[in-house]
């Protein structure tokens, strides 16, 4: 019974992932969210 439910939250989790990727490229933030992602890493590097 403990592996179904495992595996029934691992689906769970997959297919919210999927729908929030999904529901954030219909509203267009790809761009807003690949320009933080660059900021951060060049924070964490030291150039920015």
């Amino acid at each position: 019974m403990r592996d179904f439910a495992e595996k029934k939250l691992s689906y769970l989790m997959l297919f919210l992932s999927i729908a929030f990727i999904i529901y954030g490229a219909y509203r267009h933030e790809v761009d807003t969210v690949l320009s933080k992602a660059i900021r951060i890493c060049l924070e964490c590097v030291g150039i920015g």
